[in-house]
Protein backbone atom coordinates (compact mmCIF):
# COMPACT_ATOMS: atom_id res chain seq x y z
CA UNK A 1 0.00 0.00 0.00
CA UNK A 2 2.89 2.28 1.00
CA UNK A 3 4.04 1.45 -2.63
CA UNK A 4 0.83 2.63 -4.25
CA UNK A 5 0.94 5.36 -2.20
CA UNK A 6 3.82 6.86 -3.25
CA UNK A 7 3.18 6.21 -7.20
CA UNK A 8 -0.49 8.11 -6.57
CA UNK A 9 1.37 11.12 -5.15
CA UNK A 10 3.87 11.30 -7.36
CA UNK A 11 1.24 11.10 -10.57
CA UNK A 12 -1.08 13.83 -8.79
CA UNK A 13 2.48 16.25 -8.15
CA UNK A 14 3.53 15.84 -12.38
CA UNK A 15 0.18 15.85 -13.36
CA UNK A 16 -0.73 19.38 -11.41
CA UNK A 17 2.90 21.00 -12.61
CA UNK A 18 1.39 20.30 -16.31
CA UNK A 19 -1.74 21.73 -15.15
CA UNK A 20 -0.19 24.27 -13.58
CA UNK A 21 2.24 24.89 -17.15
CA UNK A 22 -0.21 25.06 -19.11
CA UNK A 23 -2.38 27.67 -17.70
CA UNK A 24 0.10 30.56 -18.43
CA UNK A 25 2.29 28.20 -21.07
CA UNK A 26 3.02 30.44 -24.50
CA UNK A 27 3.44 26.82 -26.04
CA UNK A 28 0.11 25.49 -24.38
CA UNK A 29 -1.69 25.62 -27.74
CA UNK A 30 0.99 23.64 -29.69
CA UNK A 31 1.62 21.16 -26.13
CA UNK A 32 -2.53 20.76 -26.92
CA UNK A 33 -2.36 19.75 -30.80
CA UNK A 34 0.63 17.43 -30.33
CA UNK A 35 -1.14 15.48 -27.16
CA UNK A 36 -4.70 15.05 -29.40
CA UNK A 37 -2.36 13.34 -31.85
CA UNK A 38 -0.24 11.27 -29.46
CA UNK A 39 -3.41 10.58 -27.67
CA UNK A 40 -5.27 9.37 -31.11
CA UNK A 41 -1.79 7.23 -31.83
CA UNK A 42 -2.49 5.48 -28.14
CA UNK A 43 -6.10 4.78 -28.89
CA UNK A 44 -5.09 3.57 -32.08
CA UNK A 45 -2.62 1.32 -30.83
CA UNK A 46 -4.98 -0.17 -27.80
CA UNK A 47 -7.83 -0.77 -30.40
CA UNK A 48 -5.51 -3.19 -32.55
CA UNK A 49 -5.06 -0.54 -35.57
CA UNK A 50 -1.82 0.71 -34.81
CA UNK A 51 -0.66 4.05 -36.27
CA UNK A 52 1.95 6.60 -35.71
CA UNK A 53 2.03 10.08 -34.80
CA UNK A 54 3.34 10.95 -38.44
CA UNK A 55 0.86 8.63 -40.08
CA UNK A 56 -1.84 11.22 -38.11
CA UNK A 57 -0.03 14.49 -39.36
CA UNK A 58 0.51 13.17 -43.01
CA UNK A 59 -3.41 12.50 -43.16
CA UNK A 60 -4.52 16.21 -41.66
CA UNK A 61 -1.96 18.28 -43.29
CA UNK A 62 -3.52 16.51 -46.82
CA UNK A 63 -0.53 14.60 -47.83
CA UNK A 64 -2.44 10.66 -47.51
CA UNK A 65 -6.04 9.40 -47.33
CA UNK A 66 -6.97 7.86 -43.61
CA UNK A 67 -4.22 5.92 -42.31
CA UNK A 68 -4.31 2.06 -43.02
CA UNK A 69 -7.54 2.21 -45.43
CA UNK A 70 -6.01 1.41 -48.27
CA UNK A 71 -3.61 -1.28 -47.00
CA UNK A 72 -5.57 -4.39 -47.43
CA UNK A 73 -5.49 -5.05 -43.57
CA UNK A 74 -8.73 -6.22 -41.82
CA UNK A 75 -9.57 -3.70 -39.14
CA UNK A 76 -12.33 -4.00 -36.93
CA UNK A 77 -12.96 -0.55 -37.77
CA UNK A 78 -11.36 2.73 -39.57
CA UNK A 79 -9.25 4.81 -37.70
CA UNK A 80 -11.33 7.82 -38.98
CA UNK A 81 -13.85 6.76 -36.92
CA UNK A 82 -11.66 6.21 -33.62
CA UNK A 83 -10.25 9.73 -34.21
CA UNK A 84 -13.04 11.51 -34.61
CA UNK A 85 -14.37 9.56 -31.29
CA UNK A 86 -10.73 10.51 -29.49
CA UNK A 87 -11.33 14.19 -30.43
CA UNK A 88 -14.99 14.35 -29.84
CA UNK A 89 -14.33 12.97 -26.43
CA UNK A 90 -12.26 16.30 -24.75
CA UNK A 91 -14.52 18.72 -26.53
CA UNK A 92 -16.69 20.92 -24.81
CA UNK A 93 -15.00 21.08 -21.52
CA UNK A 94 -15.23 24.71 -21.54
CA UNK A 95 -11.50 25.87 -22.21
CA UNK A 96 -10.56 28.33 -24.95
CA UNK A 97 -7.41 27.23 -25.80
CA UNK A 98 -8.55 23.46 -26.33
CA UNK A 99 -11.78 24.89 -27.88
CA UNK A 100 -9.44 27.30 -30.13
CA UNK A 101 -6.97 24.05 -31.25
CA UNK A 102 -9.81 21.82 -31.80
CA UNK A 103 -11.39 24.32 -34.49
CA UNK A 104 -7.50 24.71 -36.20
CA UNK A 105 -7.68 20.93 -36.54
CA UNK A 106 -11.18 21.08 -38.10
CA UNK A 107 -10.02 23.14 -40.44
CA UNK A 108 -7.07 21.18 -41.46
CA UNK A 109 -9.06 17.93 -41.73
CA UNK A 110 -12.87 18.04 -40.14
CA UNK A 111 -12.95 14.67 -38.09
CA UNK A 112 -16.39 14.41 -38.36
CA UNK A 113 -17.26 14.82 -42.42
CA UNK A 114 -14.21 12.52 -42.91
CA UNK A 115 -15.77 9.80 -40.09
CA UNK A 116 -19.01 10.32 -42.27
CA UNK A 117 -17.03 9.55 -45.44
CA UNK A 118 -14.85 6.85 -44.73
CA UNK A 119 -16.79 5.17 -41.34
CA UNK A 120 -20.72 5.65 -41.70
CA UNK A 121 -21.00 2.10 -40.48
CA UNK A 122 -18.70 2.38 -37.82
CA UNK A 123 -20.28 5.47 -36.58
CA UNK A 124 -23.95 3.83 -35.80
CA UNK A 125 -22.31 0.68 -34.15
CA UNK A 126 -19.76 2.50 -31.65
CA UNK A 127 -21.83 5.82 -31.15
CA UNK A 128 -24.58 4.61 -28.26
CA UNK A 129 -21.43 3.25 -26.52
CA UNK A 130 -19.40 6.06 -26.96
CA UNK A 131 -22.13 8.06 -25.48
CA UNK A 132 -22.70 5.75 -22.72
CA UNK A 133 -19.52 5.51 -22.01
CA UNK A 134 -19.26 9.15 -21.58
CA UNK A 135 -22.33 9.57 -19.20
CA UNK A 136 -20.77 7.35 -17.23
CA UNK A 137 -17.29 8.24 -16.50
CA UNK A 138 -18.20 11.94 -16.29
CA UNK A 139 -20.70 11.62 -13.94
CA UNK A 140 -20.17 13.19 -10.49
CA UNK A 141 -17.21 11.09 -8.40
CA UNK A 142 -17.74 10.94 -4.27
CA UNK A 143 -13.73 11.16 -3.87
CA UNK A 144 -11.18 12.60 -5.49
CA UNK A 145 -8.79 9.07 -6.26
CA UNK A 146 -7.28 7.01 -8.62
CA UNK A 147 -9.25 4.29 -7.11
CA UNK A 148 -12.67 6.11 -7.60
CA UNK A 149 -11.78 6.56 -10.99
CA UNK A 150 -10.62 2.76 -11.63
CA UNK A 151 -14.05 1.42 -10.17
CA UNK A 152 -15.82 3.50 -12.26
CA UNK A 153 -14.01 2.14 -15.21
CA UNK A 154 -14.17 -1.19 -14.36
CA UNK A 155 -18.43 -0.76 -13.81
CA UNK A 156 -18.22 1.18 -17.19
CA UNK A 157 -16.56 -1.44 -18.70
CA UNK A 158 -19.50 -4.09 -17.60
CA UNK A 159 -22.00 -1.80 -18.94
CA UNK A 160 -20.18 -1.68 -22.30
CA UNK A 161 -19.76 -5.37 -23.10
CA UNK A 162 -20.50 -5.66 -26.43
CA UNK A 163 -22.48 -9.22 -27.05
CA UNK A 164 -20.37 -11.03 -30.05
CA UNK A 165 -22.29 -10.73 -33.48
CA UNK A 166 -23.94 -13.79 -34.55
CA UNK A 167 -21.66 -15.69 -37.15
CA UNK A 168 -22.08 -15.91 -40.53
CA UNK A 169 -24.14 -18.99 -41.91
CA UNK A 170 -22.73 -20.43 -44.95
CA UNK A 171 -24.18 -23.04 -46.98
CA UNK A 172 -21.38 -25.14 -49.06
CA UNK A 173 -22.32 -27.11 -52.55
CA UNK A 174 -22.63 -30.29 -51.27
CA UNK A 175 -25.92 -28.85 -48.71
CA UNK A 176 -23.65 -28.72 -45.67
CA UNK A 177 -24.15 -25.41 -43.59
CA UNK A 178 -21.12 -23.72 -41.77
CA UNK A 179 -20.97 -21.01 -39.50
CA UNK A 180 -18.28 -18.62 -39.31
CA UNK A 181 -17.35 -17.99 -35.48
CA UNK A 182 -18.70 -14.71 -34.22
CA UNK A 183 -16.70 -11.78 -34.09
CA UNK A 184 -16.65 -9.68 -30.84
CA UNK A 185 -15.43 -6.41 -30.49
CA UNK A 186 -13.05 -4.87 -27.65
CA UNK A 187 -14.68 -1.83 -26.01
CA UNK A 188 -11.49 -0.83 -23.90
CA UNK A 189 -10.61 1.89 -26.33
CA UNK A 190 -13.94 3.37 -25.94
CA UNK A 191 -13.18 3.98 -22.29
CA UNK A 192 -9.68 4.91 -22.77
CA UNK A 193 -11.14 7.78 -24.98
CA UNK A 194 -13.00 9.63 -22.21
CA UNK A 195 -10.24 8.72 -19.38
CA UNK A 196 -8.96 12.48 -19.64
CA UNK A 197 -12.45 13.56 -18.98
CA UNK A 198 -12.94 11.44 -15.98
CA UNK A 199 -10.17 12.73 -14.31
CA UNK A 200 -11.72 15.62 -14.70
CA UNK A 201 -14.85 15.22 -13.25
CA UNK A 202 -13.24 13.46 -10.42
CA UNK A 203 -11.22 16.75 -9.51
CA UNK A 204 -7.68 15.58 -10.13
CA UNK A 205 -7.26 17.43 -13.00
CA UNK A 206 -8.22 21.19 -14.31
CA UNK A 207 -8.18 20.13 -18.31
CA UNK A 208 -8.96 17.23 -19.91
CA UNK A 209 -5.33 16.03 -21.49
CA UNK A 210 -5.63 13.86 -24.39
CA UNK A 211 -2.57 12.36 -23.66
CA UNK A 212 -3.78 10.60 -20.65
CA UNK A 213 -5.32 7.56 -22.54
CA UNK A 214 -2.82 4.47 -22.14
CA UNK A 215 -4.93 1.96 -20.14
CA UNK A 216 -4.17 -2.17 -20.00
CA UNK A 217 -5.79 -3.59 -23.29
CA UNK A 218 -7.16 -5.89 -20.73
CA UNK A 219 -8.78 -3.86 -18.01
CA UNK A 220 -8.04 -5.59 -14.12
CA UNK A 221 -10.88 -6.49 -12.11
CA UNK A 222 -9.43 -5.21 -9.05
CA UNK A 223 -9.99 -1.47 -8.83
CA UNK A 224 -6.24 -1.56 -6.63
CA UNK A 225 -4.21 -2.62 -9.56
CA UNK A 226 -6.52 -0.49 -12.46
CA UNK A 227 -5.56 2.62 -9.88
CA UNK A 228 -1.70 1.83 -9.82
CA UNK A 229 -1.65 1.60 -13.70
CA UNK A 230 -3.20 4.69 -13.83
CA UNK A 231 -1.08 6.26 -11.05
CA UNK A 232 1.94 4.92 -13.26
CA UNK A 233 0.58 6.02 -16.62
CA UNK A 234 -0.05 9.67 -15.43
CA UNK A 235 3.32 9.78 -14.02
CA UNK A 236 5.03 8.72 -16.90
CA UNK A 237 2.90 10.86 -19.40
CA UNK A 238 2.76 13.65 -17.50
CA UNK A 239 6.82 13.98 -17.13
CA UNK A 240 7.20 13.49 -20.39
CA UNK A 241 4.76 16.29 -21.17
CA UNK A 242 6.67 18.75 -19.33
CA UNK A 243 9.69 17.54 -21.06
CA UNK A 244 8.00 18.58 -24.29
CA UNK A 245 6.22 21.42 -23.06
CA UNK A 246 10.12 22.76 -22.21
CA UNK A 247 11.44 21.79 -25.62
CA UNK A 248 8.45 23.81 -27.38
CA UNK A 249 8.71 26.68 -25.05
CA UNK A 250 12.69 26.27 -25.63
CA UNK A 251 12.22 26.30 -29.58
CA UNK A 252 9.83 29.64 -29.26
CA UNK A 253 11.76 31.43 -27.29
CA UNK A 254 15.38 30.81 -30.00
CA UNK A 255 12.97 32.06 -32.95
CA UNK A 256 14.17 35.85 -33.66
CA UNK A 257 11.92 38.43 -32.64
CA UNK A 258 10.29 39.22 -35.99
CA UNK A 259 10.92 42.43 -37.70
CA UNK A 260 6.73 42.53 -39.03
CA UNK A 261 3.91 44.78 -38.54
CA UNK A 262 1.39 43.82 -35.67
CA UNK A 263 -1.10 42.47 -38.71
CA UNK A 264 1.49 40.08 -40.14
CA UNK A 265 0.17 36.46 -39.86
CA UNK A 266 4.34 34.99 -39.73
CA UNK A 267 3.85 34.74 -36.13
CA UNK A 268 0.51 33.07 -36.44
CA UNK A 269 2.12 30.38 -39.16
CA UNK A 270 5.34 29.77 -37.25
CA UNK A 271 3.27 28.46 -34.21
CA UNK A 272 1.16 26.56 -36.53
CA UNK A 273 4.00 24.83 -38.07
CA UNK A 274 5.52 23.46 -34.98
CA UNK A 275 1.54 22.01 -34.26
CA UNK A 276 1.45 20.28 -37.81
CA UNK A 277 5.14 19.72 -39.08
CA UNK A 278 4.87 20.02 -42.66
CA UNK A 279 1.88 22.03 -43.36
CA UNK A 280 1.14 22.68 -47.58
CA UNK A 281 0.66 25.96 -49.25
CA UNK A 282 -2.93 24.98 -49.74
CA UNK A 283 -3.20 24.10 -46.01
CA UNK A 284 -1.83 27.43 -45.27
CA UNK A 285 -3.73 29.35 -47.25
CA UNK A 286 -7.04 27.86 -46.02
CA UNK A 287 -6.54 28.44 -42.53
CA UNK A 288 -4.81 32.25 -42.61
CA UNK A 289 -7.73 32.90 -45.22
CA UNK A 290 -5.23 34.29 -47.59
CA UNK A 291 -4.72 33.35 -51.64
CA UNK A 292 -2.37 30.39 -52.22
CA UNK A 293 -0.44 33.19 -53.97
CA UNK A 294 -0.30 35.01 -50.69
CA UNK A 295 0.67 32.12 -48.36
CA UNK A 296 3.28 31.14 -51.05
CA UNK A 297 5.36 34.70 -49.71
CA UNK A 298 4.29 34.32 -46.29
CA UNK A 299 6.15 30.87 -46.36
CA UNK A 300 9.28 32.75 -48.00
CA UNK A 301 9.06 35.10 -45.36
CA UNK A 302 9.06 33.12 -42.80
CA UNK A 303 11.92 31.23 -43.79
CA UNK A 304 14.28 33.95 -44.51
CA UNK A 305 13.04 35.47 -41.28
CA UNK A 306 13.75 32.19 -38.96
CA UNK A 307 16.88 31.68 -41.16
CA UNK A 308 15.65 28.11 -42.35
CA UNK A 309 14.82 27.02 -39.11
CA UNK A 310 11.23 26.02 -39.84
CA UNK A 311 12.61 23.45 -43.14
CA UNK A 312 9.33 21.58 -43.72
CA UNK A 313 7.21 24.39 -44.13
CA UNK A 314 5.38 24.90 -47.45
CA UNK A 315 6.21 21.27 -48.44
CA UNK A 316 3.30 21.30 -50.88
Amino acid sequence: MRDFSSSSDQALLLLGRLDGRLLNSPAANIWLAQARLKGAAALASFAGIPVSVRNLQDWICGRTAPPRHSEGLNDPFSIAALFHFALSATEGHGDPIARATLNVSRSLLDDRKEADLWAPEDLVRFGPLWRMAQMLLEAPYPVASFQTVARRLIEARTSLDMPATEGQLLTTIDGRQLRIEARRFDTGWLLACHLPAALVAAGLALRPLPSLVDLPRFLPDDPEALAGHMATMIARQAGQGLVELDRLEAKLAQLPQLPVTRRSKAPLLIRLELAYPGLGRTAIARLLGISHQGATKLVAQVERLTEGRLSGLGGR
